[in-house]
């Protein structure tokens, strides 16, 4: 932040350099460290990622990676004078709620399990919108080309739809990331374990990285002949979705397993029954 802020006063040959290197050596010991919390939350037991100190580093890492896309963008704005001042304020709240007890490893699941729910229909959503988008793009520049676009039913604009298909793109990317991280805090919560090997898991972060290589490529790539191309790349996004989907509705990940509820649930009459051994036991001198 000082760096940044050393614009005001004087020019310094490097300073772009110097901002984005400290920012990502900042988001590596950032990182690093909520790592080590979730290490030493599995190893006592407690709820994984899920108290005020974690949450406010987790926001705060949020922002940084923010600000770091904004400046590399455009070095020439000032948004460090927004971003990176809220970032230490998260951080000085963590420091003064880490007395605050985490959340039970059950409250923890549940929480990352409604937010990993939300997150990727989310995700899901701005796909299929996008998909939507991208059909009516192509429809429509057809009809230009044959100069039909304003005859019969009207479509929007093709700038107005590639303003569209970017900003669904820009969702479902941060969505998915969004529901992978909390995905990985809900097994960890649950199992202890990333889940790697899950296949809908691996699905998804294959539509994760096809979904940040599209946003690259649709922010980065300069030709103007883009658009098209990425609207091709957003159809096969909606692919992967499909993959995913596929994948978590074919293992237990999309459901609960019905003979694992029958054994944890019981019925009335299984209950007292049980109670009814119970008593026997303690009347024999012990309980089996």
């Amino acid at each position: 932040m000082l760096i940044d802020l050393s614009r005001l006063w004087r020019r310094v040959p490097g300073r772009g350099v110097l901002v984005i290197l400290s920012t990502c050596l900042g988001l590596f010991a950032h990182s690093s460290y909520l790592v080590m919390r979730a290490s030493q939350s599995h190893a006592e037991d407690l709820g994984i990622l899920a108290s005020w100190l974690d949450w406010s580093l987790i926001l705060s890492f949020i922002l940084g990676v923010t600000f770091l896309i904004f400046f590399i963008r455009r070095p020439d704005t000032i948004v460090g004078f927004f971003f990176l001042p809220a970032i230490l304020i998260l951080i000085t709240v963590a420091i003064f709620s880490r007395d605050i007890p985490p959340f039970s490893r059950t409250e923890a699941t549940q929480l990352w399990t409604q937010l990993h729910a939300i997150s990727m229909m989310l995700g899901s959503l701005g796909v299929l919108l996008g998909f939507l988008t991208g059909c009516m793009y192509l429809m429509q520049s057809k009809r230009l080309k044959k100069k039909r676009a304003g005859s019969g039913l009207r479509l929007p604009n093709l700038e107005s739809l590639n303003r569209v298909n970017r900003r669904c793109l820009i969702l479902s990317t941060i969505s998915v990331a969004g529901g992978l991280t909390a995905g990985i805090a809900m097994n960890l919560n649950r199992t202890g374990q990333i889940g790697l090997m899950d296949r809908t898991v691996s699905l998804s972060f294959l539509l994760l990285i096809w979904l940040v290589m599209t946003t690259f490529f649709e922010f980065y790539y300069s030709p103007s002949s883009h658009s098209r191309k990425a609207i091709y790349m957003t159809f096969a996004s909606l692919g992967f979705l499909i993959l995913a989907l596929v994948g978590a509705l074919s293992t237990s990940h999309g459901g609960v397993n019905r003979e694992t509820s029958r054994k944890v649930v019981p019925s009335d009459k299984q209950l007292i029954f049980l109670y009814e051994e119970a008593d026997r036991g303690h009347s024999h001198g012990g309980m089996q």
